[in-house]
């Protein structure tokens, strides 16, 4: 089911592509424009990362989670992704919200002493939360970049079971980690020899406060003008974090996200 959905959102991409080949002769602009009034845009999205999380400091060896995109598309169990924006003049605010469970039966490692691999299933459930304040910095007809400042929280469920290697024992864990960052960062288009093509631009980074707090996030592309109201883009992204979990803030979970991204935006 997740496949065939994935690829209708591929060929929907597609069929946007050619519709506006077709329009050439009318290029829309994709670089919003500062008025005075309100600008309004709802963009749901499709992202599907390779998952890779360790968790170590809470005991002898660390624990790892790889996945790759293959993985993600097999194994992905529900899922929801939303971003928008709220533009008055140059002030503005951003809302990104995403969350997914992906369940695997087997096929995770437990790197330490001793050794364990999971064995009957293991869960990975993945929140993410963006809200930030945003200037619009510079604009004009072929450029538009904002400056970002706001607030990102992060979320990991992770529910193992483990089996001792060599031995009949096994394990059940479960664990939740969250943190909340302060994020600074620049959301840009760039637009294409005067075309209603464009290459947007994403990068932020922020801390929790002291060490092993970090964050940041980043992403590229191309995306295409379909209409004054519609457009879709294509792009690469990645999200890196550390978390400290624990009762004690021992466990450091170091994360990265990253794979492709295809996301529709309607504006209002």
């Amino acid at each position: 089911m997740t496949k065939k959905i994935l690829a209708s959102l591929l060929v929907t991409c597609a069929s946007f592509a050619l519709t506006s080949v077709a329009q050439a002769q009318e290029a829309f602009s994709p670089i919003p424009q500062v008025t005075d009034g309100w600008r309004v845009s709802v963009s749901p999205y499709a992202w599907l990362p390779t998952v890779g999380t360790t968790d170590s400091g809470g005991g002898p060896g660390s624990k790892s989670v790889d996945l790759s995109l293959n993985n993600i598309i097999s194994n992905l169990k529900s899922g929801v992704m939303i971003a928008g924006e709220v533009h008055y003049g140059k002030w503005g605010v951003s809302l990104d919200f995403a969350n997914a469970v992906v369940s695997k039966s087997s096929g995770f490692k437990y790197h330490g002493d001793p050794a364990y691999q999971f064995g009957d299933k293991g869960t990975l459930q993945a929140s993410l939360f963006n809200l930030m304040g945003s200037y619009t910095a510079f604009n004009n007809q072929d450029v538009y970049v904002d400056a970002l400042a706001g607030v990102r929280w992060i979320s990991l469920t992770t529910t193992l079971d483990l089996n001792l290697v060599g031995t009949t024992d096994k394990i059940s864990s479960s664990s939740v980690a969250s943190a909340t960052y302060g994020v600074l960062g620049v959301n840009s288009r760039y637009r294409i020899m005067g075309s209603n093509w464009y290459v947007p631009l994403y990068a932020d980074a922020g801390t929790a406060g002291g060490p092993n707090h970090f964050t940041w996030q980043a992403s590229t592309g191309v995306g295409v003008a379909l209409s004054k109201m519609v457009d879709v883009s294509l792009t690469y992204r990645a999200i890196g974090f550390d978390v400290k979990s624990g009762s004690n803030n021992q466990d450091l979970i170091k994360g990265l996200f990253h794979g492709p991204q295809l996301m529709a935006t309607f504006n209002f």
